[in-house]
């Protein structure tokens, strides 16, 4: 089962794929997807290395300064997080974008080859 649905309904979903981009045009629709998924996984891949590249906070033993710098790194940690994810989400906006400029081209395509 994949997301939920049994073989007999993912050969429906097939079939009336095929039945509305047509054979010449599901190689075009299917390298179309393979690419979003491409640059979805890239863009998910740039945000796990940031997160490994953060070292462990270590705690020296200061008297009165030890608590505002481990707040201050908290607050350090937290701020680069809160970037790491701003930008991951752009990344995958920008990939989300490009997808759809590709399923349109795939469309035009179709079209095109359907006017002809």
């Amino acid at each position: 089962m994949v997301l939920g649905l049994g073989p007999l309904e993912l050969v429906v979903i097939l079939l009336v794929v095929l039945v509305i981009f047509g054979p010449k045009n599901l190689p075009k629709l299917g390298s179309a997807m393979g690419k979003t998924v491409k640059n979805i996984r890239e863009g998910m891949e740039d945000e796990e290395p940031a997160k490994k590249d953060e070292e462990p906070v270590i705690e020296e033993a200061v008297e009165d300064e030890e608590e505002p710098e481990v707040v201050d790194e908290a607050a350090a940690a937290a701020e680069a997080a809160r970037k790491a994810e701003k930008k991951a989400k752009k990344k995958a906006k920008k990939a989300a974008k490009k997808a759809a400029e590709a399923a349109a081209a795939a469309a035009a395509a179709e079209s095109d080859a359907d006017a002809e």
